[in-house]
Formats: structure tokens, sequence, C-alpha cells
């Protein structure tokens, strides 16, 4: 049974009442915390009025797509510590190696961001990308890739704990521009055999990494080629603003990939890029399946998406 919209995001994103009451249990008092915590209850409550271009691109991924299958080859998932210079410490993410991963072939890579509650361990939790790429990648439906799995919240202290809504926390979606382009992929290209050019090179998101897929992967299309936002959140910036040359997108960008459930309070900003990128033009594929906001629509979502990507 579908998971109501409020039991999802609980879920999805681990929070405790306290989070959507804006408060937190080491200050229960009314901050600015508690306002974004507002906001994100109004922005989840808002209605969705769908177009008719609003419509499921892709059906639902088969039964036991992210389950682990016995006889075939299967990746591993390894520990990567990097040195970042905007937070002033050692960050941690976790990297999917596809099977067989030899230092002798060059990978393409994924950078797969998580949503606001989470950590590096989120997709890993709810969605198992490590087996949806071992069931594809057996089936010839996937390239053997790398995946690697931040944390998007570029603090000292990038734990979701505490008020997740605080500014500093929210500030820290952002900063993880700087740590990404300058830390993480220049790491990640030192230690694991990687071919290190944008057509080699995607992001993908939910939630806030949705956002974040949004604002890094439009302002920086020399680095990435490939794109897939699922059910993006509000820190997503203004259509307009994302996307001040059309043009440039349609030359650069091999693919753009948006998925929302149509049950998801959020789907407006997803709507918006959409939007946008239908009247100027821009290629892209649209997907609105039939969930709210909830681990089902992007486990769904990515499968479909990894199968079109580094092709």
């Amino acid at each position: 049974m579908m998971k109501t919209l409020h039991s999802a995001f609980l879920a999805a994103l681990a929070l405790t009442p306290a989070f959507l009451s804006g408060q937190s249990a080491s200050n229960p008092e009314p901050d600015a915390a508690s306002a974004g915590a507002a906001e994100a209850r109004a922005n989840f409550a808002r209605a969705v009025v769908l177009e008719k271009d609003d419509l499921r691109l892709y059906s639902e991924a088969p039964t036991g797509y992210r389950d682990v299958r016995a006889g075939i080859a299967h990746g591993t998932v390894v520990p990567f510590d990097y040195v970042s210079t905007v937070t002033g410490t050692t960050r941690n993410a976790n990297v999917y190696l596809p099977p067989d991963y030899s230092a002798d072939k060059k990978y393409p890579v994924l950078y797969l961001l998580h949503g606001i509650g989470g950590d590096q361990w989120e997709w890993l939790r709810f969605d198992h990308p490590e087996n949806i790429l071992d069931n594809l990648i057996a089936d010839g439906k996937a390239a053997p890739m790398i995946v690697v799995l931040p944390n998007g919240r570029a603090l000292p202290d990038d734990s979701a704990s505490g008020n997740i809504f605080s500014p500093e926390k929210m500030q820290a979606f952002a900063d993880f521009e700087k740590d990404l382009l300058e830390c993480l992929i220049p790491a990640i290209e030192k230690k694991f055999s990687v071919q290190a050019d944008a057509a080699h090179r995607a992001i993908a998101g939910l939630s806030m990494g949705g956002g974040q897929t949004f604002n890094f992967g439009f302002a920086h299309m020399d680095t990435f080629a490939w794109m897939g936002a699922f059910s993006a959140a509000p820190n997503t910036k203004p259509p307009a603003e994302l996307i001040p040359d059309p043009e440039a997108v349609k030359a650069k960008m091999k693919l753009i990939y948006i998925s929302c459930g149509d049950k998801d309070g959020l789907i407006v900003f997803s709507q918006g890029v959409h939007r946008y990128l239908r009247d100027h033009g821009v290629p892209h594929l649209w997907n609105v399946d039939n969930h709210g906001h909830d681990p089902e629509t992007w486990g769904s979502n990515l499968y479909h998406f990894t199968q079109l990507i580094f092709k």
C-alpha cells in the first residue's frame, strides 16, 4: 500500500516530529529554523495541479529490481575519505564500484545526491543503487559505472542531527557545490580509474539533491553532460536563473531527466523547470509517476535514468 505523503517524508528522510514542528532536542524554542520547517510543511501541502503534458513516461520498475540477485556478478561499495578545503575537514563518501572493477579500464562516474534529512548512506538505506546497477549491468541494460554517494551538506559537522532546517545547514547544501567541484571530483579521479570529462560524468539526486542537481548541473555543463533530478526540492533556483542560455544547454547536455510524483506537493518546482525547457525547445525527459515524495519514485526513476546515461 502506498504511504501517505507525510509518512513517506518521515520515513524517507529519517526526520522526527521535532524537526517537522521546527524544534530540535537541543533547541526547543522557535527560531529561524522553525520558519524553515513551516515553509517545508507548506510546500508539501501544495495542491498538485497537472497540465496535459504532466504524464507518466516510464512504467514502474519491475518487481525485484533493487533486490540482491543470485547467480550474477556483484559490485562493491567502499568507503572513501577526502580532504575538503571548504569545510576544513576530512569528509566521508561511499563509492560503488561495478562488478569486475579493474584499474586497467576507464569508467564513467555518476554523482548521486541525497535529500535534506539524509547523508552518504541514504540511497543505500532506501533504494539500494548497488543492487539496481548490479542487476542492470548483468542484463546488459546499463553501462558499468562508478557511483559516488557523497554527503551533500558541506559543514565540519555534516551529520543530519539537530534541526536540519537551520540556516547553517540549509546553506551547507549550496556550499557543497564548491566542495564537489574542487575537492571531491578531483579526489575521486585521483583514486579511481575514471573517464574524466563531461561526457562521462553525470549528476543526479533526490529532493534536496534534485535541487542541487539542477543548480550545479546547469551551472557546470563543462563538468556534467547528464542530469537526473528526482522530486526536486525548493532549493531549485528559478528556471530563468538556472538556464539563462537555453541554446548552450541544447549544445552541451546529453540528457536532462526530470521526474516527480503526482501526489507530491513539491512537483511545482520540477514542473517549472520542465515548462521552461519545453517553451525554449530544450530536449529533456519528464516523467510524472503516481507516487508521493517517497523512495518508490526515487528508486524507480534511478532504474530508468541509469539505463540512459553514458550511451
